[in-house]
């Protein structure tokens, strides 16, 4: 892992699905120590850009690098330099919680699961049900587990797609100030992508807008509250951006 590269970089990158181009030539880079909250309307490619950035699609061009290994060149170091938040629906329904952990954990390296992991899930409720089957958990559960194995190993680049939808709100809470205190003391940058305008304005260092496969704009916190100094809240500074000529 290279201590000086960003946390993520992407050059040009297109991804196509099928016939259409979802991604078009999409710049973005993403340092230690910055969260960023990836908005945008549906179909935009939100999820489509976060599939690239872990490996799930390949680009039709461009590249993406991830604490300075090139993800196709190097696919190993860069994805153990990843975290990936896995969706509720794509967990193995037949592993139990802790399997799904130990398997990760496995996959990075690594002799067992961190401790910091185990300890955050017993803040999180999910020690209980750390030997239960996944198919046997509730979605806001395997959201929650979702969430921890994208904090094994130690990762540069943590990258989450509504990892917030069905938490309790206490959990939210605690997992939005975990991952809070990991950007701040600069052990990892966060890339969430999401519908909700509340996480990204408070608890996000920039904001950016995924418009027709480019990033349209972005936002840095002084930016937002300057902005909301003037009566402009979030939602509005979107829509300003999306919003056809004349």
């Amino acid at each position: 892992m290279t201590a000086d590269a960003p946390a993520l970089r992407l050059r040009g990158v297109d991804v196509q699905r099928g016939a259409r181009r979802v991604l078009r030539g999409v710049e973005l880079e993403l340092a230690r120590g910055h969260w960023l909250a990836l908005l945008g309307a549906n179909g935009s490619g939100k999820s489509t850009l976060l599939d690239a950035c872990v490996g799930r699609l390949v680009p039709a061009a461009g590249e993406i690098a991830i604490a300075g290994h090139a993800l196709q060149a190097q696919p190993l170091a860069a994805k153990r330099a990843l975290g990936y938040a896995i969706a509720a629906e794509l967990l193995p329904e037949l592993l139990s919680a802790r399997e799904c952990l130990q398997v990760q954990a496995l996959a990075k390296g690594l002799a067992r699961i961190d401790a910091e992991v185990l300890e955050l899930a017993d803040r999180l409720g999910l020690a209980p049900w750390l030997d239960t089957a996944v198919a046997l958990l509730s979605y806001g559960t395997r959201q929650k587990l979702g969430a921890l194995i994208a904090l094994l190993g130690e990762p540069a680049l943590v990258v989450l797609d509504e990892t917030f939808n069905g938490l309790d709100p206490a959990s939210a809470l605690l997992l939005k100030r975990h991952l809070r205190e990991r950007v701040e003391t600069r052990r990892c940058a966060v890339l969430l992508a999401t519908h909700a305008l509340d996480i990204a304005a408070r608890w996000a260092d920039r904001v950016a807008l995924l418009h027709e496969g480019r990033i349209a704009h972005a936002w840095t916190r002084d930016e937002l509250a300057a902005a909301a100094a003037t009566g402009l809240d979030l939602e509005q500074l979107l829509a300003a951006q999306i919003a056809p000529p004349g």
